[in-house]
């Protein structure tokens, strides 16, 4: 079984406060061009999508210096609908084994909160101690169904920082993390191929072992 853990692309979506929304628009149509065509624009942090070291830390990796490989491995989804934050003693709790996975991604259930206002209401976030136990592993990403690793009110975000100086990627605005939980599966979670890119959309889904 496969399940499509992607956002839709569209006009007006959910975006970061201060970055600017997709615009898609007619460029060409069947009945005047003889082919169809949308122009779009948007920047590289839109919808489901990746960030890059680069994206924080100057002179780090973007997304096409890394091989294929890094966006396909083994996952685990970490139910954290019921907390307020995901610190280490939870997170040891439900993580077991976290050197078992290339991906760990958290369920806060914020995902039911896309293109709603109240999607910007505090979520649960990753403490600094829980965020530097996971330094430990070699993990290639965390996954969230939020806007961002770090907190709204935390513009100096610690949690990118730790993450990415590490090379551990982050996945945010995740969709339909719920239906892994508990479920063994293969993420495929693909950036575009984009010169320099400091993040990318992504198509992300899983395939249920």
């Amino acid at each position: 079984m496969i399940i499509d853990l992607t956002h839709h692309l569209k006009n007006g979506i959910t975006v970061y406060p201060g970055t600017i929304g997709p615009k898609f628009e007619t460029g060409n149509t069947i009945e005047k061009d003889g082919f169809a065509e949308l122009n779009m624009t948007m920047c590289t942090h839109t919808g489901t999508h990746m960030d890059a070291p680069s994206h924080i830390i100057k002179g780090a990796r973007s997304l096409d210096q890394f091989p294929v490989e890094k966006f396909i491995g083994k996952g685990a989804v970490v139910d954290c609908s019921e907390v307020n934050s995901i610190d280490l003693n939870f997170l040891k709790r439900q993580l077991v084994n976290p050197g078992d996975f290339d991906f760990i991604l958290f369920y806060t259930g914020w995902q039911h909160k896309w293109d709603t206002p109240n999607y910007f209401d505090p979520f649960p976030t990753l403490t600094t101690e829980a965020v530097k136990w996971l330094l430990n592993f070699e993990l290639k990403a965390l996954g969230f169904d939020v806007i961002s690793v770090d907190g709204m009110d935390d513009p100096s975000l610690p949690n990118h920082h730790l993450l990415l100086l590490k090379e551990i990627l982050i996945i945010e605005n995740m969709a339909n993390l719920d239906r892994l939980i508990g479920k063994g599966f293969e993420l495929n979670c693909i950036p575009l191929l984009i010169s320099n890119s400091d993040g990318s959309p992504v198509r992300a889904f899983a395939r249920i072992f």
